[in-house]
């Protein structure tokens, strides 16, 4: 058991991230088998081994090193701005220290509308300089992806806290990335290798991916089996899309485009992150993917129609299916987030899905 724990606690090491994976499938495997043979003379002992699993897979409790918060009006203004509840729900800021503090906030700002966010971005930045800290990007998180982009800037000073970037460097250093994916597949190999490793990283994140879990939006964090599925479930849709694309139907090509693309944006946060945020703006960009792939092809004469579901539930749930309902966020009655764009094609119609907020 130590050995295990020496090497699930070290950063950045591939080992690690297929024991933990190993770990997650071991994990599932056991509950599917007691659910099989309730009556298994060794249930209690399979208890007590996935109770033993799930500690190990539990990230170390982080150590307060200093108690009093050098951004405390910072974190202050933050939680009792109620006009962000909108947009986030009614969950506080959790940090410990001023370097969680600062990257937990910058991070709750990407889910943010982009002008509400700016305005939050500088206001965070001068708190930061009043108190001796400057936002400075030589120190950042790296996330692999197709580009390089500074998404917020670290701090140094009087707090040193690391910022977070998108890499392109570090998406080509992925086994995803050195296969070298052209066109269209380069941004949804990008998005394979963003997911795998923003997951690790931001705990608000859920799934509402109806391959693996349909009832529910559910947390990676408090779940973290289905973590270990939901990327599972995205690398194989990616693969079948990759297979798709030597096809000569385009019709084939385009459901499978429809299948990635409800994956990518099954990734959600609780409430969903706001169309115009650095998520939602993300995300879109899977979708401006799919409809170059649609217009490919009509112009090769198929008759094909998408659509985002959007605005008032009422008027749009006919052409959805098994959608999910949540009590907080956006306008009560009104569509959160499209998961999965209506199509028809050739005349067949295939159902959208989106998470809707409750008209109570």
């Amino acid at each position: 058991m130590e050995h295990l724990h020496q090497l699930l606690e070290i950063e950045n090491s591939e080992l690690a991230k297929v024991l933990r994976f190993s770990l997650h499938g071991l994990e599932t495997i056991l509950d599917q088998a007691q659910q099989e043979y309730p009556q298994d003379p060794g249930i209690q002992i399979c208890d007590e081994i996935r109770k033993e699993i799930l500690q190990l897979l539990q990230p170390p409790p982080k150590v307060e090193i200093n108690s009093e918060f050098k951004l405390i009006n910072l974190r202050d203004a933050f939680n009792t701005d109620p006009e962000l509840n909108l947009y986030l729900g009614n969950s506080s800021l959790k940090s410990q220290t001023d370097a969680d503090l600062w990257n937990e906030i910058q991070c709750k700002l990407l889910r943010l509308p982009e002008d509400l966010a700016t305005s939050w971005r500088q206001r965070a930045g001068e708190m930061a300089r009043q108190i001796g800290a400057v936002e400075n990007n030589s120190h950042l998180y790296q996330l692999p992806f197709v580009r390089d982009e500074v998404i917020y800037s670290g701090l140094q000073g009087s707090v040193t806290a690391r910022g977070l970037c998108l890499s392109r460097p570090a998406f080509l250093n992925t086994a995803i990335g050195q296969n070298h994916p052209t066109g269209e597949l380069n941004l949804l190999a990008g998005f394979i290798a963003l997911y795998t490793k923003i997951i690790e990283i931001e705990p608000e994140l859920h799934h509402a991916f109806k391959s693996v879990f349909s009832f529910d939006v559910v947390s990676l964090h408090t779940k973290p089996e289905q973590k270990y599925q939901y990327i599972e479930a995205l690398s194989d849709r990616f693969q079948r899309t990759k297979k798709a694309e030597e096809n000569t139907d385009l019709s084939l090509i385009v459901r499978a485009w429809l299948d990635i693309d409800e994956a990518i944006h099954s990734l959600v946060f609780v409430p969903p992150a706001e169309r115009y945020s650095w998520w939602g703006k993300l995300q879109q960009e899977s979708r401006r993917n799919l409809k170059k792939v649609v217009e490919r092809a009509i112009q090769a004469g198929y008759d094909i129609r998408i659509k985002s579901l959007s605005g008032i539930y009422a008027d749009i749930c006919a052409f959805s299916k098994d959608d999910l309902q949540l009590d907080c966020g956006g306008t009560p009655g009104e569509v959160l987030t499209c998961l999965r764009m209506y199509a028809r094609i050739n005349q067949e119609e295939i159902p959208g899905r989106v998470i809707f907020r409750s008209s109570r």
